[in-house]
């Protein structure tokens, strides 16, 4: 009789890498959406008629329907599954970013940003859901971590496509905006191939039909531990996130994605706006160096997730940026110190975003994951739709060094919670993820795949 193997212990596949790779579509056009908006929207000032105000809001409002849009989802994924949202968000998202080159006022563009930040807020906790539960805990960083790789590279091709595209007349931003839809359609065959994940149905009780997947796409030796049954509902998914046994994990995951992503956002969505206040001329080329530098940074996360511990990766990464963001706010460089300057407050925080889709999956239970990753993902657009609303105008009416002291102080903040609460997960055993972290054992029976 052949040997066994436990399902979170197989060797990487190529269905792995396809389902990887088909959690991508969303997270490109999630950066390419967040990225394109500060260039379009200074083209569009005109056209649209634009005041400071509206621009913020236009800015901030994919982030408002990413808070709302994770809220819903995740309750919805941890009840019903992940498979059926995360096969066919992505058409309604492709459709909703083509009506965008039509619009002909801003409430338009505004109701349908809002729209896009809904089915993406819908599309960050199933993807990150779905792949983590399919991922060997081997590999589970660094495949997660192809996922911040792309919402990188969205993030960096947006400004590339807006800086070929501001040349091409007065009706060049609809172009920008509306691309954001061809990614998505393109990664749509690829999703519809993947199945239902084992360990959500096991933790429904539905271990026949977790069998039949891990056979189908794995062979029939591949056994998978038998989940603790998720417990009957005496309170909602999010009282019970705030419960004694969940609540230091749900307060990390919430911190720590909230205070990375407001300075990530709010500089990055006005870099262009931010260095000119800090007397950068050629602001676009600058704009550029940060945003080839973010790829950078998410490219080395990739290489380095798997290879240190996930809180000296976390609290190193919130320390370091913080570093960078005061040199540029406080250094006074010149115009190539500051680009340097902005540049590593880039490369070091696109590397620590690795950890938005690795770590708090690794927080939560299953019959809690995916609620745990949308009450995190919604503080943190909170959060950074609030910072986006805001920079334009606390640049204009405080300066651009107050501004910038504002964002190092949320990463000391976000450094010392993590410091002091942060549990060690990178040894997790997803089917029994415990409050304190680190490997679990596990008493429950094996369920393997040859029917006995």
């Amino acid at each position: 009789m052949s040997s066994q193997i436990s399902f979170e212990d197989l060797p990487l596949s190529r269905f792995h890498i396809r389902t990887v790779f088909s959690g991508t579509g969303g997270q490109f056009s999630d950066g390419f959406v967040l990225g394109i908006i500060g260039i379009a929207v200074s083209m569009a000032a005109g056209p649209l008629q634009l005041t400071a105000i509206w621009m913020g809001l236009l800015g901030a409002a994919s982030l408002a329907g990413l808070f709302l849009g994770s809220l819903f989802a995740g309750p919805l994924a941890d009840k019903f599954g992940r498979r059926k949202i995360f096969a066919w968000d992505m058409l309604l998202f492709a459709g909703i970013s083509a009506s965008q080159f039509f619009v002909s006022s801003a409430e338009q563009l505004l109701v349908l940003r809002l729209l896009l930040g809904l089915v993406l807020g819908f599309d960050y906790v199933v993807s990150k859901s779905l792949v983590t539960e399919f991922a060997p805990r081997r590999y589970r960083g660094r495949l997660l971590s192809v996922l911040a790789a792309a919402w990188a590279a969205g993030y960096v091709a947006a400004y590339l496509v807006g800086f070929v595209l501001r040349d091409m007349g007065p009706d060049a931003w609809r172009l920008m905006l509306a691309l954001s839809g061809v990614p998505a359609l393109l990664i749509l065959p690829l999703r519809l191939g993947v199945p239902e994940s084992p360990i959500w149905l096991m933790a429904r009780g539905r271990g026949d039909e977790a069998m039949a997947i891990i056979r189908s796409k794995f062979g029939p030796n591949v056994t998978l531990p038998a989940a603790a049954p998720a417990p009957a509902k005496k309170r909602g998914n999010f009282s019970e996130l705030f419960s004694p046994r969940w609540r230091k994990n749900t307060i990390v995951g919430c911190v720590f994605y909230t205070c990375q992503v407001i300075p990530f956002f709010a500089l990055g969505t006005f870099s262009p706006r931010v260095l000119e206040a800090l007397n950068v001329q050629d602001k676009f080329v600058g704009g550029l160096v940060y945003n080839v530098l973010l790829m950078v940074g998410a490219l080395l996360g990739l290489l380095i997730i798997d290879r240190i511990s996930r809180r000296t990766f976390l609290v190193g990464t919130f320390y370091l940026s913080a570093v960078g963001l005061s040199a540029l706010a406080y250094g006074g460089f010149g115009p190539m110190g500051t680009i340097l300057a902005f540049g590593f407050f880039a490369c070091v925080l696109a590397a620590a975003v690795n950890l938005e889709f690795v770590y708090p999956p690794e927080l939560f239970p299953t019959h809690l994951r995916a609620s745990g990753i949308g009450l995190a993902v919604a503080s943190s657009r909170f959060g950074s739709a609030f910072a986006t609303f805001l920079l334009p105008i606390a640049v204009q009416q405080l300066g651009v060094h107050t501004a910038l002291g504002v964002c190092v102080g949320v990463l000391i903040i976000g450094g010392v919670v993590c410091q002091l609460f942060a549990p060690e997960t990178s040894k997790e055993d997803l089917s029994g993820v415990t409050p304190e972290g680190g490997p679990t054992s596990h008493p429950q029976p094996t369920f393997a795949t040859d029917g006995k």
